[in-house]
């Protein structure tokens, strides 16, 4: 009778992986790095552990590969294995078939809160760059309106005490503007030029114009250059400024024209 019970002993489907394994001198982890199954699955496998197993098709899977890594018949274990299940439904739910198989595919959480972190520094720097870019029309306006000759009474004066911008008088004649600003060129009756100049626009005023004019509607947005030199402002700011002379040598006497009517002639405008 012992004889007849040792020879009925068939190995289990987890006997004969292990043994497998074993006799290759393989870990469960390694067999887990191989296979790209959940270690715990095939802990279970071998013991027969089927309430912790996902459901039986995905059982037979994980047997199989595992049946492949260590060198036995795929086939064969997953016909055997059917018949140690008996058919049998598992406790275990069905999301933990989806989950991954291989824990080392999943990105570590260091290295995910780490781009999170480097996308909200990208962010912050590129804000603090466009607020920059920004900032510099305004200070560079700011500056330019500043440096120029006071306007009103003491204009015509202060050329003569500044010889320098008389010498640069025959330079040619470019209209910048500083900041967003209405303007009209005119040349005996021929508009040359009407309407908006953005910041960093220019207008120069052509060489054989014979009587250049301009209106303003912001004399304070426009910086006028006569060749290397800047011409004092052409009207008090926040008011327009019209009929004003664009030959060199009358704007670098600030402004004063020659049958032109000065722009501070026509404060009502």
């Amino acid at each position: 009778m012992d004889e007849e019970q040792v020879e009925s002993h068939v190995p289990t489907i987890g006997e004969r992986l292990r043994a497998a394994r074993e006799e290759k001198k393989l870990s469960l982890e390694d067999v887990a790095a191989q296979t790209r199954i959940p270690q715990r699955h095939l802990e279970s496998i071998e013991t027969a552990d089927w309430e912790k197993l996902p459901a039986p098709t995905y059982t037979v899977g994980f047997a199989k590969s595992y049946a492949s890594a260590v060198g036995l018949d795929r086939t064969e274990i997953g016909d055997q294995l059917r018949e140690e299940m008996g058919g049998q439904r598992f406790a275990s739910s069905q999301s933990e078939v989806i989950e991954a198989a291989d824990p080392a595919r999943t990105m570590p959480k260091w290295l995910v809160l780490g781009a999170i972190f480097a996308a909200i520094v990208v962010i912050v720097l590129m804000s603090w760059l466009n607020r920059r870019a920004l900032e510099q029309p305004s200070q560079s306006s700011s500056q330019d309106v500043v440096a120029p000759a006071p306007t009103g009474p003491a204009a015509p004066t202060q050329p003569q005490a500044t010889p320098a911008p008389a010498a640069a008088a025959g330079g040619p004649v470019v209209v910048n503007a500083i900041a967003p600003a209405w303007i009209q060129i005119s040349d005996q009756g021929k508009t040359l030029f009407e309407g908006m100049l953005q910041p960093g626009q220019t207008f120069p005023v052509p060489a054989n114009a014979t009587a250049p004019l301009l209106k303003a509607g912001k004399p304070e947005a426009l910086r006028i250059t006569v060749g290397s030199a800047v011409a004092p402002p052409v009207g008090p700011p926040g008011k327009v400024a019209s009929k004003v002379s664009l030959k060199g040598p009358d704007l670098m006497r600030g402004g004063e024209q020659g049958t032109a009517q000065p722009a501070q002639a026509t404060p009502g405008e």
